[in-house]
């Protein structure tokens, strides 16, 4: 075949004319078929066996020369092309303005470099990346044009649709109502979506996969990297985060995959470079967490109620029954001394006393058969700051609607301490309403609620002090009696409160007492001891 070409341009005076015009340009002064230098064969035979596709022009694009490679690209023969004008490749789909350009640029004698849509003698179009440089004599005006292309369709196709492919994948990620971010070796973002970018405003925590991924190393410890080494994944890692501006506190669950991706540099040509990645997906679920909060407070307070009613009846029960033993008391001191005087005159009085007295017994004892049994509850370790979480929540509407500010202050590691669930709340529950009783019907200017917990060696500490007026020294002593109330015209009717919660820290051996050195308003001091047994009934 190439014998075949260099007969080819032997044959055609014109040809040859232009390789002979060309050499000096191409190839200097040393290619000639005598003497030092390049041979001229061995040009023809290198231009011929470029597998690279080159046509040589005059001045006005009509073709003079074409190499093998040109007719394998366009599937034209030279004899089908020489001395046909360049434009016969062209395909109407490419811009006029890039032929414009083109024809600019090489009149202007510079090189220029591009893609075109051309057309391949079967039809079909291909896409040429193309370069023509100006060929010029030796008083540097324009002669020829010397053209070189290859068709890059597979390559375009192949490169399109990586790019698709990632559109495609940026999309769907972007279409995701999760939060998503792929991130290097080095925590660095390699790609996120639109929900990323928002949190990055939304949390106020700077580079948000940067802040998680903190979280996520201290709670998951060496299992992280145990993980991240087998590249196994991870889910469901809740984490609660303050919001900024006073809003409600938010959930974020995270789940994270490791995977790796070879290298596309140079340096990777020769051996594979892996490098490891991790897609990290934060999914916002403060929905479903409220609505489990709802959920759970709507359950304790089905619980509560039904104890609290019991309880309340109970304690009305036993603190009439009280009441009424001290006149009781009184009438059967009477009957003893009207018994001891033997007087006929106060016969009367005293059978009036004895059945006085047997009405009362017998009041007493219907009531006593009236008082409804506390049933036993499970003791079980319990953890106080949950507790007392809980009961926060359950008066979390009253706090906000009085404008009282909660300095929630918890121990973070405080032991566990046995006990019943449900009482605990009911005591802790009777302490804070006590406290938001008092804030709202105080002008304090500051409506402050702590509630703080502590531990040593032998007890577990709860603190709840409240900015209102307090409670005086003289009676302090009576808030835990049944029926008193510090409240005017007996403010909260039965005032039974203290005195159920006096019981139920009694039931779990516990201590409760009002702190003599605190002024500004009142704190309750809760104890209970670390060991327990048991817990008593409903006595």
């Amino acid at each position: 075949m190439k014998k075949n070409s260099l007969r080819f341009l032997q044959t055609h005076t014109n040809m040859a004319s232009v390789i002979d015009e060309l050499a000096p340009d191409l190839f200097g002064g040393g290619c000639k078929d005598k003497g030092d230098g390049m041979p001229y064969s061995l040009f023809v035979e290198a231009v011929e066996q470029v597998p690279i596709a080159i046509s040589i022009t005059d001045k006005k694009a009509r073709i003079l020369y074409v190499n093998e490679e040109f007719s394998r690209v366009t599937g034209y023969q030279p004899e089908d092309i020489l001395g046909e004008n360049e434009s016969l490749l062209s395909d109407k789909r490419t811009p006029r303005e890039v032929y414009y350009d083109l024809w600019h640029t090489i009149s202007s004698k510079k090189i220029w470099r591009g893609t075109l849509c051309n057309r391949h003698k079967s039809g079909h179009r291909y896409l040429s990346d193309l370069t023509i440089a100006p060929m010029l004599n030796e008083f540097g005006a324009i002669t020829h044009y010397i053209g070189m292309h290859r068709d890059i369709t597979k390559l375009y196709e192949s490169e399109k649709k990586v790019i698709n492919q990632k559109l495609l994948i940026e999309s769907v990620i972007n279409s995701s109502p999760i939060a998503m971010v792929v991130l290097d070796d080095q925590d660095r973002v390699i790609l996120d979506n639109h929900c990323y970018k928002a949190l990055v405003s939304d949390l106020d925590k700077g580079e948000p996969a940067a802040y998680f991924l903190q979280l996520l190393r201290d709670e998951m410890g060496v299992l992280w990297s145990q993980l991240q080494n087998r590249e196994q994944g991870f889910n469901n890692r809740e984490f609660k985060i303050e919001s900024k501006g006073g809003q409600r506190a938010r959930w974020f669950s995270c789940a994270g995959n490791w995977f790796i991706e070879n290298e596309v540099n140079a340096d990777a040509f020769f051996e594979n470079v892996a490098k490891q990645y991790l897609i990290l997906t934060i999914s916002d679920i403060t929905r479903q967490r409220r609505q489990m909060e709802e959920l759970h407070i709507q359950t304790l307070k089905t619980m509560m109620a039904e104890d609290e009613r019991v309880r309340s009846i109970r304690e009305t029960l036993l603190g009439a029954m009280h009441q009424i033993q001290m006149p009781m008391n009184q009438i059967r001191a009477a009957e003893q001394i009207l018994r001891h005087k033997r007087d006929d005159q106060n016969n009367g009085l005293l059978q009036i006393l004895q059945q006085i007295q047997q009405s009362g017994e017998e009041a007493v004892a219907t009531m006593q058969k009236c008082i409804p049994e506390i049933l036993q509850t499970a003791v079980i370790p319990i953890n106080l700051n949950q507790i007392l979480h809980d009961v926060l929540l359950l008066s979390n509407q009253r706090i906000w609607s009085n404008g009282i500010g909660v300095h929630w202050q918890p121990l973070a590691d405080l032991p566990t301490m046995l006990g019943s669930e449900n009482r605990l709340r009911i005591l802790f529950k009777q302490l804070i309403d006590n406290a938001i009783e008092a804030i709202s019907e105080s002008d304090c200017a500051e409506q402050r609620l702590k509630i703080t917990t502590d531990t040593d060696a032998e007890l577990i500490y709860v603190s709840i002090e409240d900015s209102g007026p307090g409670i005086p020294v003289e009676k302090r002593a009576k808030v835990f009696e049944p029926f008193y109330t510090t409240r005017p015209m007996g403010g909260n009717q039965a005032g039974m409160g203290l005195v159920m919660a006096k019981e139920i820290v009694n039931q779990h051996q516990g201590f409760i007492e009002i702190d003599p050195d605190y002024d500004q308003g009142c704190r309750f001091k809760v104890s209970f001891p670390l060991r327990r047994q048991v817990v008593r009934g409903g006595e």
